[in-house]
């Protein structure tokens, strides 16, 4: 048997993996690293001591590199074959949900390859690679359930911070979020966990923001399971009827997402003018709008709304001011009553200066629309705190 350690870059496996390298179960047999970045293949074999093991990986560690990415499930398969060389083998990587994304990247193509290899060595009658071992590593937004925790000795952890105080000693005075390396991302003890496919996709998708990759499964925030996101979307409905009656111009609903609030609204008689750009969820949601006369479905963002939006009653933006968009646009768009819905820490940070310094807007309304709560995604694998979210109705000074 042969421990196959898939990482983005050498230090990672130091980091999260230095129970794999460093204490095989009883019998074992060699272990080696797989450098995703640079297709590199590091033998370790039998018999080196813990020290003589970290040595052979110093030298690949190299200063901190945004460029460093994943080369996809096809390269991976070829180099985990490579490495295995044909023996029985245990493959070990990063999580999916890991919040650097070239690192989650790697865990997510390292899974898919291996499964790959499974399906073709099973096919073939060959030795089948075994389940693939995700490390939990440093996880700050998520609470993992883990299926095999290995403390370290004090042997093994004066190891570790030799490794991080020599080789990777640049990485402690790097200003790169990547690729830093700070007390908690050096774990004492060293926690995994295996995925089946579906749980793997929605942790990787959970952990991304609107690209492709949040929409490469259905519902990836769960809006359709979680009580926490029932009554926050319940909430968010009943907040826009107290303001708005039902048969008067189209609500704007921008970044509709999968629809699981324009259902809503259109269940309790609007029209609504559903506005997604990302293709993936707005193809989701036409599909759930399909037969609603009272639904239709735009693509614009903020950005083009503001310049050419349609005009209606309202315009609602629920939970979508994350990702850097300029509050400015919002005194663009056509439409005398706005929306916004937000955490509390997002709402403080992004638009209350904003708001404070504008003569455009005024607040007719605050509310907290739902309270936080810890809750469980991911089938359970996982858990995270909800942060509540506030609502703020404000009203053109000149309409």
């Amino acid at each position: 048997m042969i421990e196959i350690v898939v990482v983005l870059r050498v230090e990672d496996a130091v980091l999260d993996f230095l129970s794999v390298l460093t204490d095989p179960d009883p019998g074992g047999g060699p272990a080696a690293v797989v450098l995703a970045d640079r297709g590199d293949i590091l033998p370790l074999p039998v018999g080196l001591p813990p020290a003589e093991r970290l040595a052979l990986l110093a030298p690949y560690v190299r200063p901190a590199e945004d460029d460093a990415v994943s080369p996809g499930p096809d390269a991976l398969a070829h180099l985990v074959r490579r490495a295995a060389g044909g023996r029985p083998a245990r493959v070990w990587t990063h999580s999916p949900a890991d919040n650097r994304r070239s690192r989650g990247r790697v865990g997510r193509d390292t899974a898919v390859a291996c499964a790959g290899l499974a399906d073709a060595a099973g096919q073939s009658g060959g030795t089948p690679v075994p389940t693939v071992w995700h490390a939990v590593g440093y996880s700050p937004y998520l609470q993992f359930v883990s299926d095999l925790d290995r403390p370290l000795g004090r042997a093994q952890i004066a190891a570790k911070l030799d490794f991080v105080n020599g080789a990777a000693a640049a990485l402690l005075d790097t200003t790169s979020p990547q690729f830093m390396v700070r007390t908690p991302r050096i774990p004492a003890t060293e926690r995994f966990f295996t995925a089946g496919p579906d749980e793997r996709e929605r942790l990787f998708a959970l952990l991304a923001s609107l690209d492709d990759e949040a929409a490469a499964v259905v519902d990836p925030w769960e809006f359709a399971t979680s009580p926490y996101e029932a009554r926050r979307l319940d909430a968010t409905a009943a907040w826009v009827r107290r303001h708005c009656a039902p048969g008067g111009p189209p609500l704007v609903e921008v970044g509709a997402c999968e629809g699981a609030l324009t259902s809503r609204l259109a269940a309790d008689g609007f029209s609504v003018y559903a506005t997604e750009p990302n293709p993936h969820f707005r193809a989701r949601l036409a599909a759930a709008q399909d037969g609603t006369a009272a639904v239709r479905v735009g693509s614009e963002g903020l950005a083009e709304l503001a310049k050419d939006g349609p005009a209606g009653a309202a315009y609602l933006l629920i939970e979508m001011l994350y990702y850097g968009q300029d509050p400015a646009l919002l005194d663009d768009l056509p439409a005398d009553l706005l929306f916004l819905a937000l955490e509390p820490e997002a709402l403080e940070a992004r638009l209350r200066p904003w708001l404070a310094a504008s003569a455009v807007w005024r607040t007719v309304e605050e509310t907290r629309l739902v309270t936080p709560r810890v809750e469980p995604v991911c089938g359970g694998r996982a858990y995270l705190s909800k942060r509540g979210s506030v609502g703020l109705v404000l009203r053109r000074t000149d309409g």
